[in-house]
């Protein structure tokens, strides 16, 4: 029996990044420092002047940090229980934080005991923040209220009990002192005048508000809750402007830039995602190890803080011009411990002896060699991405194909199989590398299941959502070639013949 020839795999060229000024500007971060706190981190917010200090609030404690300190310079731990949304006043001298115990607290940045206590709300308090004449405290809490507090007198100035559910999130404007925003779990966010008893307008957002956000200018106010972010027209009634559907899963904070050009969300998928305010485009995403429950930008844009569920805050500090970081290389072998002996010529007394390499198949090799198609095909669609990248599970169908057998490896599918195939025809059908090969399984998957379609609302999505696909590549297509006829008509119009000049001394006859 003839020794079997292991499939052949083609090495496609990769399809590159596409490097944009975004993606250059993003990146352009150190290595992340990570600072273990008590519990999950619920707030991060940045001092407004110089040195742009942050206050972390996790568990029992707001931490001050530096921004490039590894330790905190300040502690506040006089709470009983769990502290929620710590937040700097504009002159960066106060700050106020509410508690799981329902108060509300006022903090000396210099001191350590609290200035003020305020107590009015009967359950946790997880909004807390300063109107913009810095002398009133806005607070929102698990009891359905939110209270507008002052703090000279430390006295309750008015009260608003609108929502129907816990209020976990709020903003104020920085253009009018007596403007603020509130989001709660019965979806929806309402603005505040503190000059009126009722509010002034009522957005339905349609899932549980987790964070509010309103742009530099007040005229556009950004809410997240579930897997949406949303931006609204504040000038024209609350009108919606666009819906973002980017994250996987619930959305909890968010964040603007410097700028005000770029607007950030974090997620409990692990991902933040920066997005441009003109176009509403995701333009580039991190990851993390842990859900995200808080992030922060520092002025400038020089420092990116992240706080995670499991209690880890995560710091990124700009990169300067013409700084590089140390290149921590491994010492090796030298070079010429590996060419040593390579050009020792045999005399004509030596023995050479040659050690048999043997070559190891693969997992799919193998059943194919067994002729086993169908669990050839399944070894390279349920393994492990890293070990099976789509070069080698199309070279696998090739194979098939040429062998004539690919049908029989398609065919005998349960929901399952069926399903994690379809998922890999979606996933690069389209993809000009694989498209001659995988056209070929597609059309084969149609033919073999076309009887069976209707049971299993499943494949009849995939299905549904393969053909969008293909229809969409095809509307494509049909584009790109009228643009091209178009180019092609327009170089010929520009194509002129070039006249030959007579020469001098040649004599035109008439």
């Amino acid at each position: 029996m003839a020794n079997y020839r292991p499939v052949i795999v083609q090495s496609l060229p990769k399809l590159g990044e596409k490097v944009t000024k975004d993606t250059l500007y993003w990146k352009n971060y150190k290595a992340p420092i990570q600072i273990k706190e008590f519990g999950a981190v619920n707030k991060i917010d940045f001092s407004p002047l110089p040195p742009y200090n942050y206050a972390v609030t996790a568990s029992s404690r707001i931490h001050i940090y530096g921004r490039y300190s590894q330790e905190p310079i300040k502690t506040f731990s006089r709470f009983k229980d769990v502290a929620y949304s710590a937040t700097y006043r504009g002159d960066g001298k106060l700050l106020v934080a509410g508690s799981e115990e329902g108060s509300v607290r006022l903090f000396d940045i210099g001191g350590r005991a609290a200035l003020r206590q305020f107590d009015g709300h009967t359950k946790a308090v997880h909004v807390a923040g300063f109107l913009s004449d810095k002398y009133r405290i806005v607070s929102g809490a698990d009891d359905y209220t939110c209270k507008v507090w002052d703090v000279s007198s430390a006295s309750e100035v008015i009260s608003y009990s609108e929502h129907t559910d816990y209020v976990r999130c709020g903003c104020m404007s920085k253009l009018n002192a007596d403007l603020f925003v509130t989001g709660s779990y019965d979806h929806t966010v309402k603005m505040f005048d503190t000059r009126t008893e009722k509010s002034v307008m009522t957005i339905e957002h349609g899932q549980p508000v987790e964070c509010v956000n309103l742009f530099p200018s007040g005229g556009l106010l950004v809410t997240a809750g579930g897997r949406y972010v949303k931006v609204w027209d504040i000038l024209r009634g609350g009108q919606l402007l666009v819906s973002l559907r980017n994250h996987h899963k619930t959305v909890t904070c968010l964040c603007l830039s410097s700028s005000g050009q770029r607007l950030l969300s974090g997620s409990l998928d692990r991902h933040v995602k920066v997005y441009s305010t003109t176009s509403y485009k995701v333009v580039h995403s991190f990851n993390y190890e842990a859900s995200i429950l808080s992030l922060a930008l520092a002025p400038e844009d020089e420092t990116l803080v992240v706080g995670m569920t499991n209690g880890i805050l995560n710091v990124k500090h700009r990169k300067h011009e013409g700084e590089r970081e140390p290149l921590h290389r491994r010492r090796r072998p030298a070079y010429r411990t590996f060419v040593k002996g390579k050009n020792y010529m045999p005399k004509q007394e030596d023995f050479f002896v040659s050690k048999p390499v043997k070559n190891y198949l693969k997992k799919y090799d193998k059943l194919l060699r067994s002729f086993q198609v169908s669990k050839a095909l399944d070894a390279v669609l349920e393994g492990p991405v890293r070990k099976n990248p789509p070069e080698v599970t199309v070279a696998v169908m090739q194979e098939l194909k040429r062998r004539g057998t690919l049908r029989n490896a398609l065919a005998g599918r349960d929901e399952k199989q069926l399903s994690i195939l379809l998922s890999f025809l979606i996933r690069y059908v389209t993809d000009s590398r694989f498209a001659p090969v995988l056209i070929d399984v597609a059309e084969n998957i149609i033919d073999i299941y076309m009887p069976v379609v209707g049971q299993s609302s499943v494949i009849d999505k995939q299905f549904l959502k393969l053909q969008n696909l293909v229809e969409k590549e095809i509307d494509l297509q049909e584009e790109l070639l009228e643009v091209l006829g178009m180019m092609d008509a327009l170089f010929a119009t520009m194509a002129r013949k070039q006249t030959t000049p007579l020469n001098k001394n040649e004599a035109v006859s008439l």
